[in-house]
Formats: structure tokens, sequence, C-alpha cells
């Protein structure tokens, strides 16, 4: 049974909300069904707060051209909270690690602490050129490597001099850094080169929901590179959620879903997807074959994947009744999955029903699993 806490974390839809998923890629834009509610400081401020409310630890802001800018944005709201977290995503390398260290030591400083920085290295060529990023797949993910390493001993308070093939700092170091409060590097690829760089680097590697045979095999092999590279890594799993008082209704929420995609944005979508040298999102992608039938959508027990149809990234969501979607996630536990990054259409009204009918049932469920561990270990030992 997993030692780690349980950590729920909830997202914040920061290109725009609405009832229904939408094109959310940086060329294609997002359609009007996914953006009725906008990405302003009101909105999302209420979003903040429901997350709050309802207990999540976290909110995780993503990055790229589709979306406001994650600094100004957290820096905004946590001005509309006490205590909920933000896990801030920044692109590697676009800026100096110098730099965004000082920025999280001053977040973490006037914000009590309430910071963690999700490190997205970028699986989207085009997105990459309009950053002017113009490197390769592989050597994207080396430059990554070497920015979180100088970030890490920023952040822990040491002086750094680091030269590396895509990055030279000289004698840098945070004044008077706030060391009372750790800032845990969050860090997504599921590619052999993301992997290493997980072992040697993240204190939380994060996966896209798959079906629990991959996620298994995903964990058993990220364990083993973190285990030669000396270290152990904490696991978090990303999924949207749709969860209703009965599995019927439900699976027909997600059948309304899936009747209003718009099959040009199906089409468009699945394209760009293709054009990408991600790894992750071809793990996706394979899932349902970029075709909406709905006949190969659900590919494990209550994991849907029609949200990848024309969503970039975590593209599937546990479909069932409070109890089913809890006994996924619980599953999911099992294998060694210590954290979870949540999310449902509409984040606001979501992050209630999540947060008061699945998140007790989950946590019912580990208590019960723990206690359940702990009592047959102590009956070895008296055997012993």
């Amino acid at each position: 049974m997993p030692e780690n806490p349980l950590l729920l974390h909830w997202f914040l839809p920061t290109g725009g909300d609405g009832r229904d998923p939408g094109g959310v890629t940086a060329v294609q834009g997002r359609t009007g069904a996914a953006t009725r509610r906008p990405a302003d400081i009101p909105y999302l401020a209420q979003v903040a707060r429901a997350a709050e409310h309802a207990g999540f630890h976290s909110l995780l802001t993503p990055v790229g051209l589709g979306c406001v800018d994650p600094w100004i944005l957290t820096a905004a709201l946590a001005q509309h909270t006490t205590r909920i977290g933000f896990l801030v995503a920044f692109r590697a390398g676009f800026a100096s690690p110098t730099l965004i260290a000082q920025q999280a030591d001053a977040f973490r400083r006037f914000a009590g602490g309430r910071i963690a920085l999700n490190v997205v290295t970028g699986g989207d060529p085009a997105e990459q050129r309009a950053y002017g990023d113009q490197l390769e797949h592989d050597a994207r993910y080396a430059r990554t490597d070497e920015v979180m390493a100088v970030l890490r001993a920023l952040l822990d308070g040491k002086q750094v001099d680091h030269e590396g093939a895509h990055l030279r700092i000289e004698g840098a170091r945070l004044t008077d850094p706030e060391l009372r409060h750790p800032v845990p590097l969050y860090f997504g690829g599921a590619s052999s080169a993301a992997e290493e760089v997980a072992a040697r680097q993240a204190d939380v590697q994060l996966l896209w929901g798959e079906p629990p045979s991959a996620v298994a095999e995903r964990l058993a092999r990220l364990r083993e590179r973190a285990r030669a590279a000396g270290r152990t890594v904490r696991f978090g799993l990303r999924l949207h959620v749709i969860s209703r008082d009965s599995a019927a209704e439900a699976w027909a929420e997600a059948d309304r879903i899936l009747a209003g995609l718009d099959p040009e944005a199906v089409r468009a979508s699945q394209e760009r997807f293709a054009a990408m040298d991600s790894t992750g999102q071809a793990r996706m992608t394979a899932l349902h074959g970029g075709v909406a039938d709905a006949a190969r959508l659900t590919v494990a027990p209550n994991l849907w994947a029609g949200i990848g149809l024309v969503r970039e990234g975590a593209g599937t969501a546990l479909v069932g009744s409070h109890d089913e979607v809890a006994a996924r996630l619980a599953e999911y536990r099992a294998l060694g999955i210590d954290e979870f990054v949540l999310s449902g259409y509409p984040h606001l009204e979501e992050a209630y029903r999540v947060g008061e009918e699945v998140a007790p049932r989950l946590r019912a469920l580990t208590a019960s699993a723990s206690a359940s561990a702990a009592g047959s270990a102590a009956g070895s030992a008296a055997g012993a």
C-alpha cells in the first residue's frame, strides 16, 4: 500500500470554460461551446475558491499559447484565496532558471509557501517554434534536465555554477530564500528521454489517464529508473471526471458531450495532434484512434477517451456513479499513484461535485485499504 499521503488537486481552465470540451491547441483555437465563461479574474477566482472550499490541495495552471500567463494569474488568485496552493506550469528553457527561481521564491514568500512548479518541456513543434524554440525532442528534454537541476539547487538555497550543453550559469544565488517552504517540482513526459529526466530531477512525475495495466507498466519502469539514479519519485495522475448520482446519469452526460462534438473540430484536432512529437499525446490518441466511435471510446472500466478527440494532452475521463469513480481512483492509488489532478466541465460546479461526493469516498476507500494492510502486516509479524 502506498505510504505517501493522498493529495487531490483541481485544474484551472485558463483558456475559458463551459459545459463542453473544445479544441484547445494554440493553432486551432477554442470553440465557442468551451469558452462561454471567459478566463477572467472574477470567474477563475470563483473556481479557485470552490476548489479551496471543496478541500483540494492545489490548482494546476497550464502554460501555452492558448492560456493566459500562469504567473500573473496565480499571483492575482492568491489574493482571493487563503489556503489552496498553486501548481504553476512553466516552459523549461524559455526563461533563465535563475529568474524562474526568483519568481517562485517571491511567490512562496508572499503567498505563505503556496506554490509548486510544473515543469513543461513541450511536445508541439509548431507551438515551440512560435515561442522561438528550434530544438528537437530529445534536446528539449536534455535542456529541461539542466533547468531543473539549477532550479532545484537555487530553491534549496545553494549557490550555482553550471556549465552544460544548453545552460551556462555563473555565481547564481537567491537573496535570503524562503527555505521554510519547499517548492516541489512536478514533471510530465512519456518518452524514454522524459523518464530519464524524471528519474534524476522530479519530485512528482505526472502521468495522463491510461488503463490501469498501462499505468502499472509505466510506474514499474519509472521506479526502476529512479532507483538507478539513487532517488525515489512520487507519482500523480491527470484525469477528467464525469461523476453523477447514478452511472446512467454519468454516461448520459458523456453521450451528450460526444454528440455535441463538431466532426470538423475532431478532424482538425487529430490532424494537429498527429504532427506533434509528444509520446504522451501519441499514447492518448492510440486509445481512440482519432475516431468518434462510441463503441471504442471506453478503454477500461469507467475510463472514457472521448475528451481526447478534441482536447490535447489529458484526454480521458472516469465516468460513472460517485462510488464507481472513487473505486477506480482507489485502484490507481493501489498501483502507487500518490496524487490526482482532476477536472470536469464546467470546472466551477464540478469542483464542488467531485470534492463533496467523490473525494470523501476515495479517502474512505484508501483508509480502509491502509487499515487492512496494517492488520495483515501485524498478523504476519506476530506469526513470525
